[in-house]
């Protein structure tokens, strides 16, 4: 369809809706004539195959046009789901008839957001042809709002012809595909307030949780904490899965509802619930496994409350088209906190110790799952027959919700159908893999699900919410109708359980802990797991043939006192590693012969000192890609930076794939690892830390590190870090109390010093202090209380000023710092007096070559570093574009571009040559000019002269690292790399 003949159609539409404009807008003229007659011909003429003439089967469809659910008077279900290639929905379309009021009602607009909001779309429409409303979507909607509200767009039909262009490119099929749909998305969108559904419904989650909770504590007080977590779990689980089916036209519309009367609305739930299990036997409503839920009581106003929100108005959610992906995503934040019952049986929500540590729960995005997913389970079936895949096992060792589990169901899935309607097989019989539709059957579905999905977490209750989450992928796309076929006329259970391929226990602790564990209770929390006794058909042919995941991002000693176990059982063990260390290895091992492995972990143990031992280990591993985020945002709000590891279970074929990724703006990761990924060479990572950079850079820094000593050495191993206080607040204080302790007390400047932190620190600069540091170096105190009864005491009688600022912070810094009686005291080391002198020093964390010498007697806070020296050729080559190159290169990456600058780092200085001496009494004068100038900077306030020093600061900058450059040989092609980086 080209636009002139877009054009010509819209233009008859238009004229012919003009002309009989009374008649169509009478209430006779109902919403399916308007489809029909003008909606349908609307966007035929934007180039959308509304009525399939491609013979696409349904799953393929263009434009889905969806059956309409009546319920309650309410229609369930948007009435186009418009679609790329492969099924994503870029947009949904909601019909009506030119009766109603697009523009002032309120209903339309809300209903519109709601699937839009729902399905996580951008924006969706509302159109009677006669209007034509864009809503933006990514806003929460509420039943109050105005129909104006989060309305972008609104054209009347008159306006189409002279807002073609709008909407040729925007929503023409054509051009949607090349990228004006998403230009539009870009130029319109304001995400101020937004709300995303998944944290939405988190926080909806969150709620639930905690209303029953407490309900349940207060009516039922025998229950344990191990209790209450499991039918809290148990509860929600079982309402949230019946009302989706509710929406998605499996159960009733409004079932829920109708167990609120009688006398006792959780008893009719409980009905309601062994109803269920007679018509799933999914494993979800067994009572004979839950002992517990079906012994509590719930008062009828909390079971009340919880109903009426999963239920238009009150609740924002059309679970009709919620992918469970989104609900993974919530409900993998929900299962970071826990139910803990405080004295008195008030039960109480908090997070988990181990998310808490970890800065959070690390919920993988989707298009990192389906990168994973595709480059494991994708290349590992890709050429095998039906027959083989079916053998396939896929197992992810820390499930969590379940995310990437879905994702290899799906890929699976959308296998087998692909296959099935390529080579063509009969439909309508019960032993048929396809539906009369082109899509799989529940039998199907099933059978895929139990022959080729695992999964194990060490929480019970992820592992419930794992089981949901695949229940729920097995069953969309199914209807009443569907269901009856199989429950009434093949006498099928509708869902499979999956006790025996989900299960709970500790993935890297096996049962031989046994042999060595004295506290059997300890157990409880370990809960060992053999994985050969879980999972025996798997082991009986070799292990599994793909794991895949996100291992936790949590300090080992989480799991209790395990070193002696892991460093008896793990290759990788090293005493201050994270546990995805422990994955990675035991994936492996978890590996038939030729499987492979496919996870995203954190970047850090490629250089961080207790990566060692898996660096090494990983030298027998054939690793087949790396694609390291660097120090990007992967995960929202969370402090971690992640890589993604792929491997195969054989011997290393030498060359490495490698991906250094600099930003998160791109159409797809799979796109962008193409146009930017490179080979290396495996035997070339070094055990002290990984370089990924490429041959050129490798090259390059290899010449760098060549041409000097390392700085260590330079300095006579006379590298410090900075004053670690233990509690701040305390022992750091401001201008107007160092004044008042003086004042009070003269003796109180002996141990008062100046004081600075990493951002007082700038390059070349000479900060003034504005704060102060309470100072008693270890053992001082001990020295000089002899004869006292307590330290305390002593420093009562000495310092009292001090004394009286101290006492009211003693418990808070007792727990935090050092449980003695001697809390105030520092840290033992014998540097300290190294404060007092000339110093090169740089605030630790940093965007820019940082260093600055200070002359004066400031101490500086852990973990700023310092060099007691007045080196100025050494500050010069430190603040060069040549080293920072080197330190970005070689370093771990922070959040927002800053470098982790540990002084192991910072290296390569050139010794005393012919060269470094000609050049040396350069880089000195030029240093010294720098740190006059950035005084001088200080001193001026007009624009004219600020940009004559800066532009003064620029010349000497850059003639600093034409100087740096000779001295370290650089060619031309080497000096644009390190510009460039």
């Amino acid at each position: 369809m080209s636009k002139a003949l877009a054009i010509e159609k819209i233009s008859a539409l238009v004229d012919r809706f003009g002309e009989q404009l009374d008649s169509y807008k009478h209430s006779d003229y109902n919403e399916t004539q308007t489809r029909r007659d003008f909606i349908d011909p609307f966007f035929k003429a934007l180039g959308w195959d509304i009525d399939n003439i491609s013979g696409y089967a349904e799953s393929y469809r263009e434009v889905i046009l969806e059956d309409k659910i009546k319920s309650g008077g309410e229609v369930k279900a948007p009435d186009y789901a418009f679609r790329l290639p492969g099924g994503k929905r870029l947009f949904f379309v909601e019909a009506k008839k030119p009766s109603i009021d697009v523009k002032g009602d309120i209903h339309p607009a809300y209903q519109v957001r709601r699937y839009g909001w729902s399905a996580r779309l951008n924006i969706s429409i509302i159109t009677d042809f006669e209007e034509f409303a864009v809503y933006d979507c990514t806003k929460k909607p509420k039943p109050s709002d105005k129909s104006a509200v989060s309305r972008i767009k609104y054209l009347t039909f008159k306006e189409y012809l002279s807002e073609i262009d709008f909407l040729w490119e925007t929503f023409g099929k054509e051009s949607a595909l090349k990228g004006g749909f998403d230009r539009f998305l870009t130029s319109n969108q304001n995400k101020k307030g937004t709300a995303s559904v998944d944290k939405e419904f988190l926080q909806s989650l969150d709620i639930w949780r905690s209303d029953l909770a407490l309900a349940i504590s207060r009516l039922n007080p025998a229950l344990n904490e191990d209790e209450l977590n499991y039918t809290v779990q148990q509860n929600l689980d079982r309402i949230i899965f019946l009302r989706i089916c509710e929406d998605r036209g499996i159960e009733s519309y409004g079932v829920l509802k109708e167990n609120l009367s009688g006398e006792n609305y959780y008893k009719n739930l409980l009905g309601q619930f062994a109803r269920a299990d007679q018509r799933y036997n999914s494993g979800l409503f067994d009572f004979s496994k839950d002992k517990v839920s079906g012994t509590i009581s719930i008062d009828n106003k909390t079971v009340k409350n919880i109903v009426n929100q999963l239920y238009y108005p009150e609740s924002p959610y059309e679970f009709s088209v919620i992918p469970v992906e989104i609900l993974g995503s919530a409900y993998e934040q929900f299962l970071g906190k826990v139910i803990r019952v405080e004295a008195g049986k008030k039960a109480k929500i908090e997070e988990k110790p181990e998310v808490r540590k970890a800065g959070g729960v690390h919920y993988t995005p989707q298009y990192i799952v389906e990168y994973i997913v595709k480059n494991t389970v994708g290349a590992y079936i890709s050429g095998k027959t039906l027959e083989e895949v079916a053998k396939v096992k896929i197992i992810d060792p820390a499930c969590g919700s379940g995310s990437f589990l879905i994702g290899a169901y799906q890929y699976l899935l959308d296998f087998h159908k692909e296959y099935y309607q390529k080579t063509g097989v009969r439909t309508g019989k019960k032993e048929s893999p396809l539906s009369p539709d082109g899509s799989l059957t529940s039998t199907e579905k099933k059978r895929i699900l139990l022959n080729n999905i695992f999964g194990v977490d060490l929480d019970a209750n992820a592992v419930e919410v794992t089981k949901l989450s695949l229940l729920l992928k097995c069953i969309e796309g199914e209807n009443e109708d569907s269901i009856a076929i199989q429950h009434t006329i093949w006498n099928e259970r509708i869902l499979p359980t999956l006790d025996n391929n989900i299960k709970s226990g500790n993935s890297l602790v096996d049962t031989n802990i046994y042999e060595s564990l004295i506290d059997f209770g300890e157990d409880r929390k370990i809960k060992p797991f053999n994985w050969q006794h879980a999972f025996p058909a798997v082991f009986n042919q070799g292990g599994f043939d793909i794991v895949l995941g996100n291992p936790p991002y949590v300090r080992q000693e989480l799991l209790g006192d395990l070193k002696e176990y892991f460093s008896r059982e793990y290759a990788v063990w090293h005493g201050m590693a994270d546990l995805y260390s422990y994955f990675i290895e035991k994936g492996m091992k978890l590996l038939r012969p030729d499987g492979l492995s496919g996870i995203i972990v954190a970047n850090k143990w490629l250089r961080a000192n207790y990566g060692e031992p898996l660096r090494k280990w990983m030298k027998q591993i054939d690793i087949k890609q790396i694609i390291d985020f660097g120090d990007l945002p992967v995960f929202t709000q969370a402090t971690t930076y992640p890589m993604i590891l792929i491997c195969s279970n054989k011997t290393p074929d030498g060359q490495v794939t490698v991906t250094n990724v600099k930003t998160l703006q791109y159409n797809s990761l799979e796109e962008y690892v193409e146009q930017n990924q490179f080979s290396l060479d495996q035997k070339s990572f070094e055990d002290d830390g990984w370089n990924l950079s490429s041959d050129i850079e490798r090259n390059l820094l290899k010449k760098i590190k060549n041409a000097g000593i390392p700085l260590g050495e330079y300095v006579n191993g006379k590298i410090y870090r900075g004053v670690l206080t233990g509690l701040n607040e305390a022992f750091v204080i401001d201008k107007e109390t160092y004044q008042r302790l003086i004042m009070e007390d003269s003796r109180s400047s002996e141990v008062l010093k100046p004081f600075l932190i990493g951002r007082d620190i700038k390059r070349y600069e000479t900060p003034v202090p504005d704060k102060y540091l309470i100072f008693f170096p270890k053992g001082f105190t001990r020295q000089n209380s002899k004869g006292y009864r307590s330290p305390w005491k002593w420093l009562e009688d000495t310092y009292p000023a001090i004394a009286k600022h101290l006492q009211p912070f003693e418990e808070k810094a007792k727990k935090r710092y050092d449980k003695g009686d001697y809390w105030w005291e520092l840290r033992a080391c014998d540097y300290y007096d190294a404060f007092e002198r000339p110093k090169i020093c740089w605030g630790n964390l940093c965007i820019e070559s940082p260093f600055t010498l200070l002359t004066d007697s400031s101490y500086i806070n852990a973990p700023s570093v310092i060099i007691p020296t007045d080196d100025y050729y050494l500050l010069g080559l430190l603040n060069s574009d040549l080293l920072w190159y080197y330190l970005k290169s070689i370093a771990a990456g922070r959040s927002g571009g800053y470098i982790e600058a540990k002084p192991v780092y910072v290296a390569q200085i050139p010794v005393n040559t012919n060269i470094a001496l000609e050049k040396k009494n350069e880089i000195i004068k030029i240093a010294l000019e720098l740190i006059n100038t950035k005084k001088e900077l200080l001193t001026v306030s007009t624009p004219s002269l600020i940009d004559q020093i800066n532009g003064r600061l620029n010349y000497l900058d850059n003639k600093l690292n034409t100087i740096v450059n000779k001295l370290y040989g650089l060619t031309e092609n080497e000096i644009l790399i390190i510009q460039q980086k």
